[in-house]
């Protein structure tokens, strides 16, 4: 008889071998994929929107009952939020679909064409990056985003959605498959997987997948980070900042901030941290404060502005720590800070910031510069609420993610950033022999 660690070490032999050959069928599926024309994807993407909506009322059903099985186990608001798929958002999502289907395409764009040598020619072109796992916690119009941003850019993905939207998550990549059998691009471009254990595997593809795109709480996009080979694109933290300047026009001021942190408290672009010149402090603060308690928003607030806001006969001000600064909340709470001047404010987001999005309010347009040139984040505001940094809003269509890693791509990631690119040199009979030695021929490097 086995023992009961022979077992185990069988099952996760078998756990590995059937995640494999999903690897296998995906690459697979990917190099079809990426050979296809335009049009071609073009139909699958709209192929992918008419299928969605006829699947409607079964993704709406199953979100439903996602949602009330995550109510009893006592989901928080923040993630509650993320994972709720109403009608009107379906909606929105699938017309994002088809903006998506209108996009260039990036596929084949030629970024270099030059000449070496008489006969022989260099070209950098755009090629798809391949098989893409992409992983998040409740999110499932993540699902429809992702696959339609995959097609279209000719990558095959793996979708690991959270347990909480295990049913949403389903219904919609069935759809997505129906959709997709009916056209060039295989279903298996599109797969999904639904445990925790699939999870980990997935992290060991190193074989098969050659990016992986969390999209998740802090602690998730790390454990991610820190259990695989893959290339990750994403960003671990969304502390994002608004600082209202000296100059800054106060009605302006305060709508911005009560959009930047109540819109969609639980995105990763809303406002953790309130910064505010010491000279708008008196004038902004309690109009400010009324606006944000009047949307339910707690402040927790550092001394000098806790001071303002209690005399303006606020109540409920909490003391801010200085673990505040670092905290993403995802929630309806705001730290509130004063500062002496604007580089103080700089300061303050460079040291505690995670480089994903901060703005500035200011009528002085010196101010503005400065803090656009000095401020290290992927997206820097000026006179808008930070809830801007989104791919549909700029037009990307959706997104995969927002990364905020140094190196392209950063910020939101669409199209562009699921392309990477190769280099294709054509001769006539070159040898390198010819361009060495003492009479060594020499390139004219010439771009056509």
């Amino acid at each position: 008889m086995s023992s009961s660690s022979e077992q185990e070490t069988s099952d996760d032999a078998k756990g590995r071998s059937g995640l494999e050959d999903v690897g296998r069928r995906t690459r697979e599926a990917a190099l079809q994929l990426s050979a296809l024309p335009t049009s071609a994807r073009n139909e699958a993407i709209e192929a992918i929107a008419a299928a969605l909506e006829e699947a409607a009322p079964d993704i709406l059903a199953a979100n439903l009952a996602d949602r009330e099985a995550a109510e009893a186990d006592g989901i928080s608001s923040s993630l509650y939020s993320r994972l709720k798929l109403d009608e009107t958002k379906l909606r929105g999502e699938i017309a994002g679909v088809r903006d998506v289907g209108r996009l260039p395409d990036p596929v084949g764009a030629r970024q270099i064409h030059r000449e070496l040598d008489e006969g022989l020619v260099l070209e950098r072109l755009a090629v798809p990056v391949g098989v893409l796992g992409v992983i998040f916690e409740a999110r499932p119009d993540a699902v429809i985003q992702i696959s339609s941003l995959a097609v279209k850019s000719g990558n095959a993905v793996i979708l690991k959605g959270g347990r909480e939207a295990v049913r949403s998550c389903q219904a919609i990549v069935a759809a997505v498959r129906h959709g997709l059998e009916g056209t060039a691009v295989s279903p298996e471009a599109v797969q999904l997987l639904t445990t925790r254990e699939e999870t980990v595997e997935l992290l060991k593809l190193d074989r098969w997948v050659d990016l992986i795109i969390p999209r998740g709480s802090n602690s998730f996009v790390r454990f991610v980070q820190d259990n695989t080979r893959i290339p990750v694109l994403g960003h671990a933290d969304g502390i994002c900042h608004l600082y209202v300047d000296a100059a800054a026009d106060i009605t302006t001021a305060v709508s911005i901030t009560v959009d930047s942190k109540v819109q969609y408290p639980a995105a990763c672009n809303a406002i953790e941290t309130l910064l505010v010149h010491r000279d708008a402090a008196g004038a902004f603060l309690p109009a400010a404060g009324v606006a944000l308690q009047g949307a339910g928003v707690t402040l927790r607030a550092a001394e000098d502005a806790r001071a303002i806001l209690v005399a303006a006969g606020l109540e409920g001000i909490e003391p801010a720590t200085i673990e505040d600064w670092s905290t993403e909340y995802s929630d309806l709470i705001l730290a509130v800070h004063v500062v002496e001047s604007l580089e103080a404010a700089i300061a303050h987001i460079n040291t505690y910031g995670s480089r994903h999005t901060d703005a500035i309010v200011t009528e002085d347009q010196a101010a503005a510069d400065a803090f656009l040139a000095r401020v290290d984040a992927a997206g820097v505001f000026h006179n808008c609420s930070t809830r801007f940094s989104d791919g549909f809003r700029y037009g990307f269509g959706a997104e995969v993610g927002i990364s905020t890693q140094k190196l392209p791509p950063r910020g939101p990631v669409g199209l562009e950033g699921l392309v990477t690119y190769k280099y294709v040199v054509r001769g006539s009979g070159q040898i390198v022999a010819t361009y060495s030695g003492d009479d060594a021929r020499g390139f004219t490097h010439r771009d056509l």
